[in-house]
């Protein structure tokens, strides 16, 4: 297994920055989605609005993988390729970010309502969005990336969705992905122990039904199984002393944004 990358003071003096590009992308992206709009038009957009603020794109050509961003649309889970799709009012799209930018890489993804969506669909996204601070909650040193995976895993059960398994959480830095990995659920393999300069981005993939996925014959898109909704949230974060650090968030600390 590869070493965990701890970040230096100067390290996160580049790192910062690119995650707030990657934030700023994404917040661009969900202004701009609306009803009767391409997935891939939505990628050109989160193309310009990169080049504009002078990244680049993590993800393409990462793997092969072969647009800016990831859009997964409805009972997509993730990676999602952009195409000629139209998204409608009632809609759900995970728009996954990653930008390059001084040779560090920041990472966040939201899944939006096209408009907006239906009581069970929201609720779907509340779910995620807030097993995603939960998580985050617990990544203080001295805990274990089982305690993140925990925190995510019981609430998301809890309310009766399900934790993909086949997709995680990863460290993140000058490479997109680094260890640790970070799974949703406990797996007593990934529980090493949280440190200061540690970054990781935490992402609960949520599905309305059962957890299970497949892979498209497009070789990228992953679906759930029995076509249920699917949500994804994410941030980049840093462990430190004290309270972590999200770095994708205009407002970094979680007592700021008021949740657990």
């Amino acid at each position: 297994m590869a070493a965990i990358k701890l970040k230096s003071e100067d390290d996160l003096k580049l790192m910062r920055p690119a995650c707030a590009v990657a934030a700023e992308v994404l917040e661009e992206i969900g202004a701009f989605i609306k009803p009767g709009v391409t997935t891939r038009q939505v990628d050109e957009f989160a193309a310009a609005q990169i080049k504009s603020r002078g990244g680049k794109s993590a993800f393409l050509g990462y793997r092969k993988y072969p647009c800016h961003t990831c859009l997964s649309v409805n009972e997509e889970v993730v990676h999602g390729l952009a195409t000629e799709r139209e998204l409608h009012f009632g809609d759900i799209v995970s728009v996954d970010v990653g930008v390059l930018y001084k040779g560090f890489i920041g990472d966040n993804a939201k899944t939006f309502a096209v408009g907006g969506c239906g009581v069970a669909a929201q609720r779907l996204l509340d779910v995620t969005e807030q097993s995603l601070y939960l998580g985050i909650a617990q990544a203080k040193s001295g805990n274990r990336v089982t305690d993140i995976s925990r925190a995510i895993q019981d609430y998301v059960e809890g309310n009766g969705f399900g934790v993909v398994r086949e997709f995680v959480g990863h460290g993140v830095g000058r490479s997109m992905h680094e260890e640790p990995q970070v799974p949703n659920f406990v797996d007593p393999k990934s529980n090493q122990k949280l440190k200061p300069g540690m970054t990781i981005a935490i992402e609960p993939m949520v599905n309305a039904g059962r957890p299970d996925v497949k892979i498209l014959k497009d070789g990228w898109t992953v679906v759930t199984q029995d076509g249920s909704l699917s949500a994804h949230f994410e941030h980049t974060v840093l462990v430190t002393d004290g309270e972590p650090e999200i770095l994708t968030c205009a407002t970094k600390t979680l007592s700021k944004l008021k949740v657990a």
